[in-house]
């Protein structure tokens, strides 16, 4: 469903994006910050070692998760920023992220990294959530 609050843009006069926004306005409403989130589950076990599609989709869940602590969804989220350990590994990351976000995408910057935090990362998602007042 989408919020009254969030206009998502795509400008002519930019090129069309790939799953994601380039703009998202937010007209008001409350700001959720969720940090980066890694292939961990809640029990701290790193889940999908060397499979990024696994440590994509774990990821996900827990930002899901994160979101839903704070009554959001991924229809709140605005903005979301990804690093990856190997860019060729996009097309898995597009597929998922279009799985969770739907229709309206959020803004989006993807960085490759040398590494995360351990080694064994592949992946790690921060995001901008808002909702309404």
């Amino acid at each position: 469903m989408a919020n009254p609050d969030i206009r998502h843009t795509n400008p002519s006069t930019l090129s069309t994006p790939t799953g994601y926004t380039h703009v998202v306005e937010v007209k008001r409403g409350r700001t959720v910050y969720i940090a980066g989130q890694v292939a961990l589950d809640r029990s701290g076990t790193l889940i999908g070692s060397g499979d990024f599609k696994a440590q994509t989709r774990q990821v996900l869940e827990n930002i899901q998760a994160a979101l839903a602590a704070a009554g959001a969804t991924f229809d709140n989220v605005v903005k979301v920023t990804t690093f990856v350990t190997d860019l060729s590994q996009i097309q898995a990351l597009r597929e998922l992220r279009s799985e969770y976000f739907g229709m309206n995408p959020p803004a989006s910057t993807l960085v490759q990294v040398v590494q995360l935090a351990r080694p064994e990362f592949m992946i790690e998602i921060e995001a901008i959530a808002v909702l309404a007042d």
